[in-house]
Order: C-alpha cells, then sequence, then structure tokens
C-alpha cells in the first residue's frame, strides 16, 4: 500500500522533519525534564494519539474539508492558544505545595498525556501538515485509493515520530533525573512548566501569523 520508489524519500523527509525543533518536541522534553521519564512517556503516546487521529481525518478527507476554511482554522487558533495559555496560567499560579511528588507520577502523567493530546489537535499547522505533507507521497502507480495509502503513510509517521520521543525522554529523562531530587528546583517545576505552555501559546500565534504574512 506504499509506493516502494518513493518510500526512500518519504523516510528521509520524515527523519529531518523529526529532527527540527517544535512545540511537541518542547513539550515532551520538558515535561520529561520536569517530571520523570514516566511523565515524557505519556506525553509521547499522547502526541501519537493525536497523530492518529490526524491521519485518520487526513485520510477520510475530513481535514482538507476543514483546511481550507478559514473561520474554522481561526477558531483552532484561537482555541488551541487559549488551551495553552490555561494551562500555563494554572501552573504559575500553583503554590509549592502542588508540586507533585514521585509517587505521584502516574497522575501528572495521566494530565500530560491528555495535555499533548489536545494541543496538538488544536494547532491549525499540525492539522494543515497532514493535509499537505501526505498527498505528496500518493502513488497513482497503485491499486490502492489515496485514502488507503496516506491511512498507511500516516501510521508509518506517527511509529517513527513515538520512537523518536521516547528516545528523547530516554535522554532528556536522564539528564534532569538529578533536577528531580532537587528541592528548590521541584518548588518551583511548575512554574517552569507554566511558562512552557506560555511559550507554546506564543509559538502557535506567531507562527500562524508568519504563515498568514
Amino acid at each position: 500500500m506504499i509506493d516502494l520508489n518513493l518510500l526512500p524519500l518519504y523516510l528521509t523527509t520524515v527523519i529531518a522533519l523529526l529532527l527540527i525543533p517544535g512545540p511537541d518536541m518542547l513539550l515532551i522534553a520538558s515535561s520529561s525534564l520536569s517530571y520523570g521519564k514516566k511523565v515524557g512517556v505519556y506525553a509521547s503516546f499522547g502526541n501519537a494519539t493525536s497523530g492518529l487521529i490526524l491521519t485518520l481525518l487526513a485520510a477520510l478527507g475530513v481535514s482538507a474539508v476543514i483546511a481550507v476554511n478559514p473561520l474554522a482554522l481561526e477558531l483552532l487558533r484561537i482555541l488551541g492558544a487559549a488551551y495553552l495559555l490555561k494551562m500555563g496560567w494554572d501552573c504559575i499560579r500553583s503554590s509549592a505545595a502542588d508540586t507533585p511528588q514521585i509517587e505521584q507520577q502516574d497522575n501528572i502523567a495521566k494530565q500530560l498525556y491528555r495535555r499533548a493530546v489536545m494541543s496538538n489537535l488544536l494547532n491549525p499547522k499540525a492539522l494543515i501538515f497532514f493535509v499537505l505533507f501526505l498527498p505528496q507521497f500518493v502513488s497513482t502507480q497503485l491499486a490502492t485509493s489515496s485514502g488507503q495509502q496516506m491511512l498507511v503513510l500516516g501510521l508509518l509517521l506517527n511509529v517513527m515520530g513515538l520512537l523518536f520521543n521516547l528516545l528523547l525522554v530516554a535522554m532528556v529523562g536522564t539528564l534532569g533525573k538529578s533536577l528531580l531530587n532537587n528541592d528548590k528546583f521541584r518548588q518551583n517545576q511548575n512554574k517552569f512548566m507554566g511558562i512552557i505552555f506560555f511559550a507554546l501559546a506564543i509559538w502557535l500565534l506567531v507562527s500562524q501569523v508568519k504563515s498568514i504574512s
């Protein structure tokens, strides 16, 4: 269901895209640094979950309809930025007593999973990426439909992305292990994550302005 002649180019392009720093990488790396590897793994799976949903939407053609609707894209942009700003504000105004302990990693991991899913789904650029990127590698030489090819291409992209993110978690989580045992850092780690969420919101808004201009 994939044109083998296009596969090497596709894999090379995906690897290049994964190496480019982006909001997903920032969220996963900062989660691993602040709360440990387990939370980073959950954030990685949250990102993969949203990728699967976007793949299905792209394969079904739904995302293409949304992508050409300026009002829908603007609404997604506003909702996405508002969601990230709220998460950032919640973290910033939390006190040191609200900082999760090591034994509370399960709860914070589930929260970061949901946040990773929502932040990517509410990012119009992620939607447009799947609409514009996957069709470039759909072949007319195959008997399978374009939707089926896009589904397989998207699944491959998500598997590679998940493996890359898990490797990132392993590296960053190891570097941040000493920080988790630092009392001063733990008192401020929620505020650190708040700054990250504010940065993601600004990233989303600024990138959207650039794409419009």
